[in-house]
């Protein structure tokens, strides 16, 4: 193809750039059921402006998704989402948002590919959803955190109450978050740090 004028392929914006301070890069993937949040938490806290695969829901859904709580939701991640954010000037993170459908979790083995860890994002309107997320997290062997996305009318617990209801084991982090918020998906990710900082060091012969 020959491409002539202004039918060129612009390269990434200024601002899209990575630090030449950066060091090292890990990969950090967001998983959940549908519509708890996956979304908007790596474009929240993205520095750059993120890649999203959404594409508007059709008919061929109903009966096989899951949309409890998302009923006013028109439109779904059908490969990932992907942002950025730099932790310190020599660490940056890559997030990579997955799709929550569970016809599309034939995705997540590539996604898995190399994560160092993991954020389980939960909505406390369909907890059962839960289970089948942290159960591949755990045949993969990735690490995770669980970050309770406080919706206005989801039901309210404590994180005790969560913890058993998740059947999660006591060094395992659980936090409520905004998703909607840098700030709150920025702790987030500084919990998950934290907590594969912990593992490390508890491998360390003393």
């Amino acid at each position: 193809m020959d491409f002539k004028g202004s039918d060129t392929i612009p390269g990434p914006r200024t601002e899209d750039h990575l630090p030449q301070t950066a060091q090292t890069a890990v990969k950090i993937v967001i998983v959940g059921g549908f519509g708890v949040g996956k979304t908007t938490m790596v474009g929240s806290v993205s520095e750059i402006k993120p890649l999203t695969t959404e594409e508007t829901m059709t008919q061929a859904g109903i009966g096989v998704d899951d949309n409890y709580g998302s009923e006013t939701k028109t439109a779904t991640t059908v490969a990932m989402d992907f942002g950025r954010i730099s932790i310190t000037e020599q660490l940056v993170l890559y997030l990579f948002g997955t799709p929550g459908q569970e016809r599309f979790w034939f995705l997540w083995n590539g996604l898995f590919e190399g994560a160092l860890g993991a954020v389980v994002l939960v909505d406390t309107r369909r907890l059962e959803v839960s289970f089948d997320v942290m159960g591949r997290l755990e045949e993969r062997g990735v690490p995770f955190v669980v970050a309770v996305n406080t919706f206005p009318d989801g039901p309210r617990h404590d994180i005790g109450e969560l913890r058993t209801a998740l059947d999660l084991s006591e060094e395992i982090p659980i936090l409520e978050c905004d998703a909607r918020r840098r700030s709150s998906s920025r702790d987030v990710l500084m919990t998950l740090l934290r907590f594969l900082h912990s593992l490390t060091t508890e491998k360390v012969p003393v």
